[in-house]
């Protein structure tokens, strides 16, 4: 399993401290220190869509104007806005096989 976030996260902390305490292997990826390449972002938008992906209560969401928030909700051009604010994506984001999984709720948890 692999687990994209961000280190300062506190709900990525809380989810990497869940995998340990349960015994879940997991490879760990700090977004801001390696960015996801277009193949895997474009993947994981088909999967789940901007409106699962991007975190809009993030700062770097409120810092963008108007436009990049339209072209960051538009499937089409999501992926290029992400590319350019890694951090706009909610986190944390599992790997699992060929399942993509966003946040740290009971949900996910259970999926783990």
């Amino acid at each position: 399993m692999k687990i994209f976030g961000i280190k300062s996260c506190d709900t990525c902390r809380k989810a990497r401290n869940w995998l340990d305490e349960n015994g879940k292997s997991h490879q760990w990826r700090d977004l801001r220190e390696e960015p996801v390449d277009s193949a895997r972002l474009k993947r994981w938008l088909d999967e789940l869509g901007p409106e699962q992906m991007i975190n809009r209560r993030s700062t770097t969401w409120r810092q963008l104007d108007e436009s990049s928030r339209e072209k960051a909700m538009n499937p089409a051009t999501a992926a290029a806005v992400i590319e350019q604010h890694p951090t706009l994506i909610k986190r944390p984001v599992f790997e699992t096989g060929n399942r993509v999984m966003v946040g740290f709720n009971e949900s996910v948890r259970q999926s783990l």
